[in-house]
């Protein structure tokens, strides 16, 4: 691929809902870009803004802090012709865009709002029933149908094609509803560039970039494994990807702001919350394996040569059950004879509450950071979770908390309580597939509504591309030395639904030598012990000198079901750096 002087640029504001209200403004007058995007719906959004619909009523369920922000730049967008794409528009599109509306008319400006929908697929899951869609989990190969909780969200996720209708029939703003975190981007470019369904490579490309803007500060020294490289934290940058015709991209960001943008940073964003590195998008798979990251200058690093093939013939489709109710306590236990205070204290909890059976799980997690002849009060504490899970709301409601608050005076010594988990209605989180012919995606601009077809919908020929395999030439090794894994390799984790990815890269060509011998994934499990009892796959990723590591189960039903400590695995990676391995002598220069 080659550089062309033609090019679209993408800034992207929102990595979560709830990230830096002023990102928006920023990001507009900090210096010329084409198109704004926010992403603000990660699988736990959807509860929440499903939470919030069930509070505040059916014209709910949409981001509403992007008001805010729209609010805050719309004017200076119009004058600087500055496009909108944001998938704020959650659960309800539709009155999120006439909330724009209002806006642009209390404003006086004359900006032109399209918002996308079709994406809900709860009105439509007894006929995809009939037609033989069983909806069925990726992760447990459990048909939906048959399972005994109820689906109260199944939004398929969209990609790029309608917000490039859209586009091309002049929005100015486009509000999206469950779309992929890349088709904000991919919609744009595909748009500038008037791609085709079947411009692979381009889309691709554009794909990688999107990916790589979508978690904002994440991909500007945000999370970083080695933040000591990282210049300033203070008023980081967000991401701008500048995107040519042929696929190939620059990320950097506004001049002046805090943070990096180096090969590094780029790469942990390139890992982050990824399986396969055959990237899923329903527009086309993007082939991670394949793409060259370079650092061009200070702040500036450029992405080529990601390939890419077919779209696939299924839609991903992210549905939240409801899960049921939950509590939890957190109990510390301090000095001498931790097991057996533990022990003491779970079996006193459950014969006061009458017996663990009346609960549907149960789940108790000692967390030993005791330390031996401790130097502070802290350092002698073990903490006790124990969380609770019921269809029964009063099971675990206010009688579950006292019951436990009865035994603070008649128990082991030193009882001293603090937080647990939240307590609540909680939500399971459920990833599926459907055939993309069932996909029906509107786009609604001025009055008119237009279908886009899926493109595997299209009758096009299927191209699927083929990495090169990998020859590692590992040196010999004389000597070694025990040092963190964290000395030598930058980490970055994630959760993706109930299951977590790692990923791991190097900053050598040796050190991925060894890396790619060493990190097996019986090692991995030898390091990390408590992950033995998990399936892990391992992909492999050379061409960015990495490996990712996919976790499967191991955050149970989804973030917001999740009774670990770190629900969402952000802190696998830090955990995994922690240890220490025998390094060979020529990588410890």
């Amino acid at each position: 691929m080659s550089k062309s002087k033609e090019k679209i640029i993408i800034g992207n504001c929102s990595g979560f809902y709830g990230d830096r209200l002023s990102a928006a403004k920023d990001m507009v007058e900090g210096g010329p870009i084409d198109v704004l995007t926010g992403d603000y719906l990660a699988e736990l959004t959807m509860t929440i803004l499903y939470n919030q619909r069930m509070k505040r009523g059916e014209d709910q369920g949409y981001v509403g802090t992007f008001l805010k922000q729209f609010r805050d730049v719309a004017k200076s967008c119009q004058e600087k012709n500055i496009k909108i794409v944001t998938n704020a528009g959650g659960l309800n599109p539709s009155s999120m865009a006439n909330q724009v509306q209002e806006i642009i008319k209390e404003l006086n400006l004359d900006l032109k709002v399209a918002y996308i929908d079709g994406d809900d697929l709860i009105p439509e899951l007894d006929k995809l029933y009939s037609e033989g869609e069983k909806l069925i989990n990726i992760d447990k190969e459990i048909p939906l149908d048959t399972y005994e909780k109820p689906p109260v969200t199944a939004n398929a996720y969209f990609g790029a094609w309608g917000i490039k209708e859209a586009l091309d029939q002049g929005a100015d703003i486009v509000v999206c509803p469950r779309v992929t975190d890349a088709a904000v981007v991919i919609g744009p470019a595909a748009w500038k560039f008037n791609w085709s369904r079947d411009d692979y490579d381009s889309l691709a490309g554009a794909l990688a970039a999107g990916h790589i803007i979508e978690c904002g500060a994440q991909a500007t020294g945000g999370n970083y494994a080695f933040f000591q490289e990282v210049p300033s934290f203070s008023n980081v940058g967000y991401p701008i990807a500048e995107i040519f015709e042929d696929g190939s991209f620059y990320i950097t960001k506004h001049p002046g702001t805090g943070g990096l943008v180096s090969v590094g940073t780029v790469t942990a964003q390139l890992l982050y919350e990824i399986g396969s590195p055959a990237y899923m998008n329903p527009d086309v798979i993007g082939h991670f394996d394949t793409l060259k990251i370079e650092q061009e200058a200070e702040n500036k690093v450029y992405v080529s040569g990601c390939r890419g093939s077919s779209a696939p013939k299924t839609h991903k489709v992210c549905i939240n059950l409801a899960g049921g109710f939950r509590n939890g306590v957190e109990i510390l236990l301090t000095g001498l004879d931790i097991e057996e205070k533990a022990k003491l204290v779970t079996d006193s909890i459950f014969e006061n509450l009458g017996g663990r059976d009346q609960f549907d799980k149960v789940d108790v997690q000692l967390h030993r950071t005791d330390k031996e002849d401790p130097v502070s009060n802290e350092q002698a504490q073990a903490s006790l979770r124990i969380s609770v899970k019921s269809k029964n709301p009063d099971l675990v409601g206010r009688m579950f908390n006292a019951k436990i608050t009865e035994l603070g005076l008649a128990n082991l010594p030193g009882w001293t309580g603090r937080g647990g988990t939240p307590s609540g209605a909680y939500i399971e989180y459920w990833p599926a597939l459907v055939d993309s012919k069932f996909i029906k995606e509107n786009v609604h601009f001025e009055g008119k509504k237009t279908e886009i077809i899926p493109t595997s919908q299209l009758d096009l020929e299927e191209i699927y591309y083929q990495k090169e395999p990998y020859d590692n030439k590992l040196p010999a090794i004389n000597k070694t030395k025990t040092i963190p894994f964290g000395r030598l390799y930058g980490t970055r984790s994630g959760d993706k639904g109930g299951c977590a990815n790692l990923g791991v890269w190097a900053k050598e060509d040796e050190a991925y030598a060894y890396l790619f011998e060493l990190l097996t994934v019986d090692k991995l499990k030898e390091l990390l012990p408590d992950l033995s009892e998990y399936k892990i796959d391992r992909f492999e990723l050379p061409n960015i000198l990495s490996l990712n590591f996919y976790v499967h189960g191991i955050l149970q039903d989804g973030v917001s079901s999740s009774t670990r400590l770190d629900g969402q695995a952000k802190s696998l990676g830090e955990y995994l750096r922690a240890k220490n391995i025998e390094a060979p002598d020529f990588l410890l220069k």
